[in-house]
């Protein structure tokens, strides 16, 4: 199992200039996340779903990693199969970084999940259009993103990986969002260091061993090269 894990939230992507979650006004890009991010909004109202989530899929491609996503990246070619990242994003930076063991627990924004046979396939495209599952052929395709009322994908995995882990990292969060407000108080509960990297102190910030506060494009690597020695 792996020795460290890294959770990692909008924080570390929001320096690459990806939207974060939500704005001060309780908005997320100009909706209402209860019309965008519930699977009672998709039935309600489809296609402005699929819109919101096509304008998210081309915006993906016009940013770039960070020094954070790099260092990451860095750590796990060093460390190998000791590092494990958890992120709540549904962006692929980490990905594009050079990441390669990366539990996407909210889902991705290029994948697609069919609602008839529940597949979920890469995808890049407009959904709004009604494009056929590559599966069954039904024209029934989501976003393949964990919207609220929603269970997060890979939980047991996750959790082994909490209950065994020598150290925890959490990188970019709020410590609002459960069940990963919680992975902090799981981890040290099986005597895991934690270490809190977030531009201010989280919600939960107390929770953790030690904090550090600052952008995560200075912090993450500063700790990589610690870790590296």
């Amino acid at each position: 199992m792996a020795r460290i894990v890294v959770l990692t939230g909008a924080g570390i992507s929001a320096e690459s200039g990806v939207p974060t979650f939500r704005d001060a006004d309780g908005l997320w890009e100009g909706h209402h996340v209860e019309d965008v991010a519930t699977p009672e909004a998709f039935e309600r109202d489809p296609d402005t779903v699929q819109r919101f989530y096509d304008a998210r899929r081309a915006a993906l491609a016009l940013v770039e990693p960070n020094p954070a996503h790099k260092a990451l990246a860095e750590l796990e070619r060093a460390v190998g199969d000791d590092l494990l990242v958890v992120t709540q994003n549904i962006d692929d930076l980490h990905e594009r970084a050079g990441s390669t063991r990366v539990i996407h627990m909210h889902g991705e924004l290029l994948s697609a999940l069919c609602r008839a046979c529940r597949r979920r396939t890469p995808f890049s495209g407009a959904m709004v259009d009604h494009p056929p599952c590559p599966g069954c052929g039904a024209s029934d395709l989501r976003p393949d993103v964990v919207w609220f009322g929603e269970i997060p994908y890979r939980m047991e995995e996750i959790l082994d990986a909490l209950g065994s882990c020598e150290q925890f990292v959490s990188v970019g969060t709020s410590g609002a969002v459960y069940p990963a407000a919680g992975f902090v108080q799981q981890a040290r509960a099986y005597g895991a260091r934690t270490l809190e990297l977030n531009l201010v102190p989280s919600e939960g910030s107390f929770f953790f061993d030690e904090a550090r506060h600052g952008p995560a494009g200075e912090l993450v690597p500063a700790w990589v090269a610690e870790v590296l020695g």
